[in-house]
């Protein structure tokens, strides 16, 4: 027997069934369809036209109702069902290439907020002027690009922004949110001081960084209560409350270890109760010989890796394996 030779293999599908797997297969490797499915179903005219249709193509997928108008030039694929996606990603589309979707929207694309807003806001630079539509409200600010990224598919403003504009929205529990993030750490508080600050002078600025302030102090002040109980709850001793040192005081300290623990203000750094900031606070700490270990908020949503970097301080040994190194501020 000849092993080179090649035997036919009988099909096991009918010439009708060939037909429709050469469809199917046509269909996958089509760069348009390709897109579409990227898109939640939704492309623009001049996408069509870029892709290779004619007018006539375009207008005929329309007549037929395979595409269905979601707003001017934007169509979805009548294949994929209406979805929440599928509304924001349109608006975002209609309004231009140049367009970043922000506020609510954004921040539910980033998987920040529980809902799709009913409104989605776009903005675009100010050279343009689209007007808003129904369910879409278009605003014209030259965002920094600092602000700006792609994001599974869609121009958008990246989460500290997303979250500080979205806060300014009447329909959003604006504070809850702050603090929602600012407890979990989903955004960094560095990057929504951040992006505050090259916000300033748009519209809501000022109130959103009360707001962020006021949600900083909030979580900071819970963090301090949970972290105590914590080192209650696992039985950790020697540590005291309202030390001073110097004419400092501590809220939460190790005196026989000379460390002082301190939870982290990210927002707010002004005075505290002792009417001193952070940085003199340290300083005199240090000539007296004592260390600041600095607690992120965050950080109790892991509290066996924050208790190992308490005991590696206190002791100034390692934690052992698996054990969290630990950073001690001054």
């Amino acid at each position: 027997m000849n092993r080179n030779t090649t035997a036919s293999v009988p099909s096991v599908l009918p010439a009708a069934a060939h037909g429709a797997a050469r469809r199917r297969t046509s269909r996958g490797t089509d760069p348009l369809a390709r897109l579409v499915a990227a898109q939640d179903g939704l492309v623009t005219r001049a996408q069509a036209l870029a892709h290779g249709l004619s007018t006539d193509q375009v207008d005929r997928r329309l007549a037929a109702r395979r595409w269905i108008p979601v707003h001017p030039r934007v169509y979805r694929h009548t294949a994929h069902p209406p979805s929440e996606r599928s509304r924001v990603r349109a608006a975002a589309l209609w309004a231009g290439e140049d367009a970043v979707l922000t506020g609510a929207a954004a921040a539910w694309w980033w998987g920040l907020l529980p809902s799709a807003p009913a409104v989605v806001t776009v903005t675009v630079p100010r050279r343009r002027a689209p007007r808003s539509r129904a369910g879409v409200l278009v605003r014209r600010r030259d965002l920094d690009l600092r602000d700006v990224v792609t994001h599974d598919g869609a121009v958008v403003a990246r989460p500290a922004a997303a979250v500080l504009e979205a806060a300014a929205d009447p329909s959003v529990p604006g504070e809850a949110l702050l603090d929602h993030v600012l407890t979990t750490g989903s955004v960094g508080a560095a990057e929504l001081v951040e992006a505050h600050a090259r916000s300033l002078g748009a519209h809501g600025s000022a109130p959103v960084g009360r707001m962020l302030a006021g949600a900083s102090r909030r979580v900071a002040v819970r963090a301090r209560h949970g972290l105590r109980a914590l080192l209650a709850r696992r039985g950790v001793r020697a540590w005291r409350t309202d030390v001073t040192v110097a004419g400092v005081l501590l809220d939460l300290a190790f005196p026989a270890a000379r460390l002082a623990v301190e939870v982290h203000d990210p927002v707010d750094s002004g005075t505290g109760a002792d009417g001193c900031g952070p940085a003199w606070r340290r300083a005199v700490l240090r000539r007296h010989g004592w260390r600041t270990l600095v607690v992120e908020p965050a950080e109790l949503r892991c509290p066996d890796e924050l208790l190992d970097r308490l005991r590696e301080a206190v002791t100034g040994h390692p934690a052992g394996p698996g054990g969290t190194a630990g950073r001690a501020a001054g």
